[in-house]
């Protein structure tokens, strides 16, 4: 039995499915020079042999074990290049059924499941999610929110953990699983050293990379909200009036919001204010306080929370680090 399976399912990103192999192949040679024990791991499918991931690259992997016994291994499924709808018409397929009840089987037995990206698309499927907290891309968030009602969908996490199962973001968010996946099951002074090694880093929140233009793509009704919220700061109205602009309740309006979004009305808000912010940190000379006021704080203390909460930095440090990056 191995701490990691690595189940490799068609289709998958290349990227995901190599991040999974460099850094648990770094943790066993970082283990050794340690002189602690080194995480056991494998490429695994349903049948075993080679698995076609996109465009036209393919990994070998290894049969998937039966699951007869108890376990303490971490599946993990690397993010798939696949939309829900795709997801969701494999999953009912022989081969799609098949991986649901491995999964299940994987929980009952006592181990873990993990996913990434659309891959989390898959627990859904099998029934995992339900009662639980998950995060996915912050984009498939409102598709993930409407196929689970009974999901809590917390798009803002980059690595969200209930129980058994854990989740992550967007596709190279895999790192951040991979790493969260390694420093609790082998310690965090070797997940903290592949980190370095590879020149990763922890990252706790999707927030500071979500463009709220992309959210409401295709949603009428919260396209205009979100213009009229860009268009008014940093005067942003109530709430209650932008409401009744929109010629909506404010419940309605909020329910619009959600499911488009995956946040609140205050959480759209509070998106738009930051990524105004987030602009004229990377792009302009004005100070802290003069990008306060003009995305709506009277002093700069509020954007300075809102910035550690999403971003895990305040804005000075942002700056410093959009700037060596620059």
């Amino acid at each position: 039995m191995k701490d990691f399976e690595i189940l490799v399912i068609d289709g998958a990103y290349p990227s995901s499915v190599a991040m999974s192999r460099d850094i648990l192949d770094a943790a066993v040679q970082v283990a050794t020079k340690m002189g602690i024990a080194a995480p056991t791991w494998g490429l695994y499918s349903l049948a075993g042999g080679r698995v076609p991931l996109r465009d036209g690259i393919s990994v070998e992997t290894r049969a998937l074990p039966p699951r007869r016994q108890a376990s303490r291994s971490v599946c993990v499924i690397p993010g798939l290049g696949a939309d829900p709808q795709a997801i969701a018409a494999r999953m009912v397929l022989p081969e799609g059924r098949a991986v649901a009840r491995r999964l299940v089987a994987q929980i009952a037995r006592g181990g873990q499941v993990a996913a990434s990206c659309s891959a989390v698309f898959v627990l859904q499927a099998a029934g995992l999610l339900d009662g639980r907290r998950a995060t996915t891309t912050w984009w498939l968030a409102p598709a993930l929110a409407e196929r689970a009602p009974a999901c809590t969908v917390d798009a803002a996490r980059m690595v969200c953990v209930d129980g058994p199962v854990t989740t992550a973001g967007a596709a190279f968010a895999h790192a951040d699983l991979m790493l969260h996946l390694l420093r609790e099951r082998c310690g965090p002074a070797l997940s903290e050293t592949v980190a370095r090694l590879l020149l990763l880093e922890h990252r706790q929140s999707q927030s500071p990379f979500v463009v709220p233009e992309v959210l409401v793509s295709g949603h009428a009704l919260v396209a205009r909200l979100t213009a009229r919220l860009e268009k008014s700061l940093p005067l942003i109205p109530p709430i209650s009036q932008l409401a009744r602009e929109l010629c909506v309740s404010e419940k309605t309006l909020g329910r619009h919001v959600r499911r488009a979004t995956g946040k609140s009305t205050g959480g759209l808000v509070r998106s738009v204010k930051l990524r105004r912010a987030r602009t004229l940190l990377e792009n302009s000379r004005m100070t802290i306080e003069q990008i306060a006021a003009e995305v709506g704080y009277r002093d700069a203390t509020a954007l300075r929370r809102l910035m550690r909460k999403t971003a895990g930095a305040s804005p000075r440090q942002f700056r410093a680090i959009t700037t060596v990056d620059g």
